[in-house]
C-alpha cells in the first residue's frame, strides 16, 4: 500500500480522497491555489503546499508545480480526481517516469479513450453498439457534409477531444453543416488545444445512460450497474441516480455482459465510466468512457455499497478486486443533485462568500462539500458547492426525501441552483421517471398550453 498521496485537484473531490486515504492509514498531500488557502482539503491533508496563483493554469494544472510538489513532500502516488489533468495521458506518463503511482487506468488507456475517435474505434472493435458516424476525424466542412447526407439528419459534431458540451453543435440540414463545423472547431481548439472534429447521427430523445467499470491489475473486473445522468443543461449534468427507471433488470443484465466484455477486451483497470446514448426503444450506443472518477459515483456506492474511491487507491496499488460479478446487487436507490452556485433562474455563476450554512441530515443523507459558513466561493473555477446525495429503499422514498432535504439546506450569502432542482423534483416527467435529456429546457420552454394565465376573476 502507498505510503503518501499527493492529491492534485481540489474541492470536495480533494477532500473525498484524502478521507478515503486516511481510512486506509495513508498520509495525505493537498496541493492548493492561493485562493484555495482556507479550503478544507488544505485543513484537513497531513501536510499542504501552494503550487501558484488562483488561474488554473497557473496552480491545477501547472504540471512542472504538482510533480515538484510530490518530489518535495516524498509521495509515492498521485491521485488526479476528476477534471484537471485526471485523463492526462501525458500527466500520467510523467507520474510513472519518476518512479510514482497514477490513481487511475494506464497512461495508454487515458490515451486510448481520451480520444472519442479512437475510443469509438476501440469501442468498435470490442464489439460495443455505435451509432452510424465517421471512423475517423473530419479534416473539411466538405467531408462533414458528404458523411452527413450519407446517414442523414439530424447529425451531431464533436471535438474529438475534451467534453463537458463545449465543440459539440447538433446540425437538422446540410445548410448548417459549415458553419457549425467551423464553431465548433474553434471552441474546441481554444478550450483543448485541438480543434479536430468527428460527426455522428443524432437521437432526437436520448436518455444519457452509464456504466461503472472497477476492474484490478490481475484480470478481475466488475461493473457496478448503472446511472441515469439525463437532467442537463447544455451537455452538463445536473442529476443523477441510480439505477435508472429505463433499464430493466434485463436490459442491465444485458449492457453489462456487452461492457465488461468489451473492458476485458481492451484489458481496462481501474475505475472507468462507459457512457451510452439510449433511445425511446430501448436500443443503446457507445458515446465515450470517462477514464476517471465521476462526480456523480456516490450513487453507485449508496446503491452498492462500495467505496470507489478507497477501491482506486486499493487496485492502484496492485491490491485484488475484493468482489466478483454475482455479488453485485442493488441495494437501494440514489439520487444526487449538484449544488451549484448559480442563479436558479438565469443559471449566471454566483460566487462570493457563504454567510450562513446548514446542511440537511438524517436517514439517507449524504453531503460532499467543502462548503462551511464563511467559505468563499471562488470565481475561477467549476461553480460546484456540494453534492446531495440521498438514497431510499425504493425510487418513490428517495424522491420524497431528496425533496425534505433540499428543503433543509441553507446556503446564504451566494445565490444557488437548488430552487430550480425543487422544479425538476415536482415535475411530472421526472416524477414518473419517463424524462430524457430534453427535460431541463421542457421545464424552462414549457409549450403555451402548458402555461397557467392568470384568473381573471
Amino acid at each position: 500500500m502507498f505510503k503518501k498521496v499527493l492529491i492534485a485537484n481540489r474541492g470536495e473531490i480533494a477532500l473525498r480522497v484524502i478521507r478515503a486515504c486516511k481510512e486506509l492509514g495513508i498520509a495525505t498531500v493537498a496541493v492548493h491555489s492561493t485562493a484555495d488557502a482556507e479550503s478544507l482539503h488544505v485543513r484537513f491533508a497531513d501536510e499542504a503546499i501552494c503550487i501558484g496563483p488562483p488561474q488554473s493554469k497557473d496552480s491545477y494544472l501547472n504540471v512542472r508545480a504538482l510533480l515538484t510538489a510530490a518530489d518535495i513532500t516524498g509521495a509515492d502516488a498521485i491521485h488526479p480526481g476528476y477534471g484537471f489533468l485526471s485523463e492526462r495521458a501525458d500527466f500520467a506518463e510523467m507520474v510513472v517516469k519518476l518512479g510514482l503511482s497514477f490513481i487511475g487506468p494506464r497512461p495508454e488507456m487515458l490515451r486510448l479513450m481520451g480520444n472519442k475517435v479512437s475510443a469509438r474505434a476501440a469501442a468498435e472493435k470490442a464489439g460495443l453498439p455505435l451509432l452510424p458516424g465517421s471512423r475517423g476525424v473530419l479534416a473539411t466542412p466538405e467531408e462533414a457534409e458528404a458523411l452527413a447526407n450519407e446517414i442523414g439528419f439530424p447529425v451531431i459534431l464533436k471535438a474529438a477531444s475534451g467534453g463537458g458540451g463545449r465543440g459539440m453543435k447538433i446540425v437538422r440540414e446540410e445548410a448548417g453543416i459549415r458553419q457549425a463545423f467551423e464553431t465548433a472547431s474553434r471552441e474546441a481548439l481554444a478550450a483543448f488545444g485541438d480543434g479536430t472534429m468527428y460527426l455522428e447521427r443524432y437521437v432526437e430523445e436520448p436518455r444519457h445512460i452509464e456504466l461503472q467499470i472497477v476492474a484490478d491489475e490481475h484480470g478481475n473486473m466488475i461493473c457496478l450497474g448503472e446511472r441515469e445522468c439525463s437532467v442537463q443543461r447544455r451537455h452538463q449534468k445536473m442529476i443523477e441516480e441510480a439505477p435508472s427507471p429505463a433499464v430493466s433488470p434485463a436490459l442491465r443484465t444485458e449492457m453489462i455482459e456487452v461492457a465488461l466484455k468489451a473492458m476485458k477486451e481492451i484489458r481496462y483497470n481501474n475505475v472507468g465510466t462507459i457512457e451510452f446514448l439510449m433511445d425511446e426503444k430501448g436500443r443503446y450506443y457507445f458515446m465515450e468512457m470517462n477514464t476517471r472518477i465521476q462526480v456523480e459515483h456516490p450513487v453507485t456506492e449508496q446503491v452498492y455499497g462500495l467505496d470507489l474511491l478507497r477501491e482506486q487507491i486499493r487496485l492502484a496499488a496492485g491490491e485484488l478486486l475484493g468482489r466478483t460479478q454475482d455479488q453485485v446487487i442493488p441495494l437501494a436507490h440514489s439520487i444526487e443533485c449538484r449544488i451549484n452556485a448559480e442563479d436558479p433562474i438565469t443559471f449566471a455563476p454566483s460566487p462570493g462568500r457563504i454567510t450562513g450554512y446548514h446542511q440537511p441530515g438524517g436517514y439517507g443523507v449524504r453531503v460532499d462539500t467543502m462548503a462551511y459558513e464563511q467559505y468563499k466561493v471562488q470565481p475561477y473555477y467549476d461553480s460546484l458547492v456540494a453534492k446531495l446525495i440521498v438514497t431510499g429503499a425504493t425510487r418513490e422514498i428517495a424522491l420524497k426525501r431528496m425533496m425534505r432535504a433540499l428543503n433543509e439546506y441553507v446556503i446564504e450569502g451566494i445565490k444557488t441552483n437548488i430552487a430550480f432542482h425543487k422544479r425538476v423534483l415536482t415535475f411530472p416527467a421526472f416524477a414518473e421517471g419517463r424524462y430524457d435529456t430534453r427535460i431541463v429546457d421542457q421545464i424552462l420552454n414549457p409549450p403555451a398550453s402548458a402555461v397557467e394565465l392568470p384568473s381573471k376573476g
